[in-house]
């Protein structure tokens, strides 16, 4: 009888890995899934956010390029109203970094800055950082004719997801510390061909 009382009281095992997560009563394996769970999600979410932002490092700078041979090859020319310039240049980006039409007249996360200028000595060669954060106070689009010497600089700020590694991954902050994006920059120098 005894025998009989222990087949009949024992369960049936259940079948695969989360039968066996479940059927266990100790909570040993809940609480090492608990401790490993958030450490390997957090390096998930960083590897992620990493590989996207380089993603879109080279998204910026293929644009860039394209944008900087358009003008030294005369396609673009003085007297592009920048709205225009910046339009064509969201359509480069719409992959990774779509651009509102917001975006587009008041410029947020997108940031241009296309001059020419006599010498390359006058050539701005540093970013524009102040308090930690990017100035925009000399940015202009004025881009020049045949012949002359050109800079396409383009800013994106790029928003981290994950907060745990957004202190990490940041690396410009607004003075009251509300915002913080990890900057890409992109610079293309040209001078402009001697085009029709």
């Amino acid at each position: 009888m005894s025998l009989d009382h222990d087949a009949t009281t024992r369960r049936r095992p259940m079948k695969g890995l989360f039968g066996r997560f479940f059927a266990r009563r100790d909570g040993a394996t809940a609480i090492e899934f608990a401790i490993l769970v958030i450490p390997f999600f957090v390096i998930l979410f960083a590897s992620l956010e990493t590989f996207a932002a380089f993603m879109g490092d080279q998204l910026l700078a293929t644009a860039t390029d394209t944008m900087a041979r358009k003008i030294r090859t005369g396609e673009i020319r003085p007297g592009l109203a920048e709205k225009d310039f910046r339009k064509a240049f969201c359509e480069e980006i719409k992959i990774l970094m779509p651009c509102s039409a917001a975006e587009i007249i008041t410029p947020n996360k997108l940031l241009l800055d296309v001059r020419h200028f006599n010498n390359y000595a006058d050539i701005p060669q540093t970013v524009p950082l102040v308090d930690g954060d990017l100035s925009t106070k000399d940015f202009k689009f004025d881009p020049g004719g045949k012949k002359t010497i050109n800079i396409v600089r383009a800013y994106y700020r790029w928003d981290i997801i994950t907060d745990l590694v957004r202190p990490l991954l940041s690396n410009i902050r607004s003075a009251d510390g509300s915002r913080q994006n990890y900057l890409m920059v992109a610079t293309v120098i040209m001078q402009n061909e001697d085009y029709p």
